[in-house]
């Protein structure tokens, strides 16, 4: 591994954007802490954890 890296030629990635939407959701403190102790136990963030499980219910609701 190098001791310096030069991104001066890098640039962003145009599809950053796309990939993931922030967005205000409500819940309730029971659900939270679920999801965080569970993501605790996985190693993983809980917001990511929320995020598969959603895609998971969506997916069984989509055709």
């Amino acid at each position: 591994m190098r001791s310096e890296y030069d991104f001066s030629q890098s640039r962003k990635n145009p599809y950053a954007n796309q990939l993931k939407r922030q967005i205000t959701i409500r819940l309730d403190t029971m659900a939270v802490n679920y999801f965080k102790e569970m993501a605790g136990e996985l190693g993983m963030p809980y917001q990511n954890l929320i995020n598969l499980f959603l895609r998971d219910c969506a997916s069984w609701i989509s055709p």
